[in-house]
């Protein structure tokens, strides 16, 4: 008789919970983050065991990994599209656990994407770039406020990321506090530009973008970097059965509930792909500045509502264009998307 184990999986604990063909609870333990310890646990009925689930929780790399390394079928729950019963008085780490397996053996799990074990450290190396990206817009952000605030300008953001020269220190020289804040951010901001060129010199090196994945670069606002991590982040595009789907995953569809004609609430606006939703949104911002059909597209929108909405319309419009190229690896048309 087949065997189905569940893996509610913590920080520093898991709990293993085994189910039988009939729905039977035949196994249950709490173990340490340990992987001796749970293929030993596991052991007694490898030969029976037709799958093993685990959550997609942060730290899945290592008891995904190996658990397939010992030859187990495992399987990555997606929790965002996990259903609980609402009716439940009670839930512990035990209950989750046999839940997990208990819909593995109904055939009802919904699953998420096991990323290639080999790929995940340089796609892991590119979101630390994004997020030292990130880190850098927020210092630059709150030294242009300081400027603006005490010089009455605003002072470009490529000036500010000049590594040569020093624009910064001259305009807050005569009071020696500014000064210091000056100093400290413009010495952040240029330490993090070149950690950032690091990343990008040794990415550049290491990696290309495949054949499906290059016409990438003939879209507006994509360079090289953004190419690859759109293609790190999306992997194989045919597991998006459509581009709607696609666009979901990259955070580019809005989330409501409505009945009637009258608003329900929303949904979970942070269901999808972090990484891809930002990738894209920066490629909308490089394509309203330098792309003279995606600024109009971006204009027309931004007559009818405000920027953010148009920001957004532009970064919804590049990840629909992008599923379609990199399946049917065309070639960008404009026509196409900014009609």
């Amino acid at each position: 008789m087949k065997l189905y184990c569940g893996i509610d999986l913590h920080s520093s604990n898991s709990y293993l919970a085994i189910v039988d063909a009939a729905g039977k609870r035949v196994f249950k333990e709490k173990s340490p983050n340990d992987m001796a310890t749970i293929l030993r646990a596991l052991e007694p009925y490898r030969k029976k065991l037709a799958g093993i689930v685990v959550e997609s929780t942060y730290n899945w790399y290592w008891l995904v990994d190996g658990l397939m390394a010992e030859g187990y079928a495992v399987h990555l729950a997606n929790p965002s599209a996990i259903q609980k019963y609402t009716g439940l008085k009670h839930a512990d780490d035990k209950h989750d656990a046999f839940w997990l397996a208990e819909m593995l053996r109904l055939d009802i799990l919904p699953t998420g994407y096991i990323y290639p074990k080999d790929e995940r450290p340089i796609r892991d190396l590119l979101r630390k770039r994004g997020h030292l990206v990130s880190l850098r817009s927020s210092l630059m952000i709150s030294l242009q406020n300081i400027i603006t605030r005490n010089c009455g300008m605003k002072m470009k953001t490529n000036d500010i990321r000049r590594l040569r020269e020093d624009r910064v220190y001259p305009l807050l020289a005569d009071n020696e506090d500014l000064a210091l804040a000056g100093q400290v951010s413009k010495d952040s901001i240029d330490f993090l530009t070149r950690q950032i060129r690091t990343i990008e010199t040794f990415i550049e090196k290491k990696l290309e973008l495949t054949e499906a994945y290059k016409n990438l670069l003939t879209m507006p606002g994509i360079g090289k970097i953004l190419g690859l991590t759109i293609m790190l982040e999306t992997g194989p595009v045919m597991r998006f059965e459509t581009v709607g789907n696609y666009a979901s995953y990259c955070r580019a569809v809005s989330s409501q509930w409505t009945s009637n004609g009258k608003s329900k609430g929303k949904g979970n606006k942070k269901n999808g792909n972090k990484y891809l939703s930002w990738a894209f949104s920066e490629a909308a911002e490089f394509a309203r500045r330098y792309d003279d059909k995606a600024r109009a597209y971006y204009n027309r929108k931004l007559r009818k509502s405000n920027f953010m909405v148009a920001h957004a319309a532009l970064a919804h419009k590049l990840a629909r264009a992008a599923y379609y190229i990199m399946r049917d690896q065309a070639v960008f048309i404009p026509e196409k998307i900014f009609t």
